[in-house]
């Protein structure tokens, strides 16, 4: 049904295997810094236009790929689109955030909540098989969902918080209210994820955008638990292929060992990981994907290329091979800014690969002098 895969380092990085160099992608790579993606969306009429038409989403997923060598492709789509087929009526305004008509906030609403018909979501498995078909091979595709802790933020405070006041109300006032919340969303994100599989998504990320912000004890009870729960639900194989599965939680480092347990592949680091040092806490247990900060894309061309080789040399060579290590795929500690400039991607992309074939080669980066650039 897809053409064969052409380029499987991102795959390989993830299940800890020797590469050639570290692959990179970008969290939000299809987005707003990009003109073509405004111009789409204009076509489209809102977000949610664009989200929930196929072809649409297929070429915003395509477009970075068309300016730079990444080396995979991530679903165009938002991680609200499950408690949205759950009935909360998700909206995006103008210049604001995702807002829910409906959020659920007591009793009553908890009680009624259930995992959606996932035919409600068929737009999305149909964007990931038409993008999958477009992509010919090119690069791995990446599908993703929030996690059941990020999906109830939102579903709870009705958009997005700054104290997260509501949630941690009913966390503290009503924890079984919290946790029903949270086994409905784990189930959903499973069977969310398992069908974007199915309709060809070669690997899976669940993003806990928010469980940076609990407290220690109620981060493992509460987010952890319950992505884990998730985790143990995916499919490692899908037609005798590995489907390699990365959880990301922003402002998770002090939690490393903990995350690196809960059965993923490969774990995401915030821009505030010292990426050497998460390498030595989590041994060979998983992969390790970041964690460059977003901001950095601002700098001058050489500052950034100097940004680029401290992430990297701060991971270190990669294990050789027939050696057990852990795998690195280069990304940023979080979304790019729809402030980018566009020709600063390729930079990074382009010194990427260049510093990281350098370091397996054994030839060393002149990191002086790019650490000199960076700090003119």
């Amino acid at each position: 049904m897809f053409a064969p895969l052409q380029n499987d380092t991102f795959l390989r990085a993830l299940l800890r295997q020797p590469t050639d160099y570290t692959p990179v992608w970008l969290m939000r790579q299809a987005g707003r810094y990009l003109p073509e993606y405004r111009a789409t969306r204009e076509v489209a009429g809102s977000f949610m236009g664009l989200a929930t038409n196929p072809e649409l989403a297929c070429e915003v997923t395509l477009q970075p790929l068309r300016r730079y060598a990444l080396d995979a492709a991530i679903l165009f789509s938002d991680i609200l689109t499950v408690p949205d087929a759950m009935g909360l009526g998700l909206s995006f305004a103008q210049g604001e955030g995702p807002r829910f008509a409906t959020p659920i906030r007591d009793e009553a609403a908890v009680a009624k909540l259930a995992v959606p018909d996932m035919e409600k979501l068929k737009y999305v498995f149909d964007a990931v098989t038409l993008i999958r078909k477009e992509l010919a091979g090119r690069v791995p595709l990446i599908g993703f969902s929030g996690s059941p802790f990020t999906l109830a933020c939102y579903m709870v405070e009705g958009a997005g918080s700054d104290d997260y006041r509501l949630i941690k109300t009913m966390m503290y006032q009503r924890p079984d209210l919290l946790h029903r919340i949270l086994e409905v969303n784990a189930q959903a994100v499973a069977t969310y994820l398992k069908a974007q599989i199915d309709a060809g998504a070669q690997a899976v990320m669940i993003f806990d955008s928010w469980g940076g912000v609990l407290a220690d004890g109620l981060f493992q009870k509460f987010s952890l638990a319950y992505s884990k729960r998730v985790i143990e639900q995916l499919p490692l194989h899908k037609d005798g292929v590995r489907i390699p599965s990365i959880l990301f939680t922003k402002g998770g480092g002090m939690w490393l060992e903990e995350i690196a347990g809960a059965g993923s592949d490969a774990i995401g680091l915030d821009w505030t990981a010292n990426l050497g040092n998460a390498r030595a806490r989590v041994g060979d247990r998983v992969a390790l994907q970041g964690n460059l900060d977003p901001m950095a894309l601002m700098a001058a061309p050489e500052q950034l290329r100097g940004e680029v080789a401290k992430v990297l040399e701060s991971f270190g060579p990669p294990a050789a091979a027939g050696q057990p290590g852990v795998g690195h795929v280069f990304n940023l500690g979080h979304g790019i800014s729809q402030f980018t400039p566009p020709e600063n991607v390729s930079v990074l992309v382009d010194a990427v690969h260049d510093y990281s074939r350098r370091i397996r080669g054994g030839v060393p980066v002149q990191h002086e002098r790019l650490a000199q650039d960076a700090a003119a």
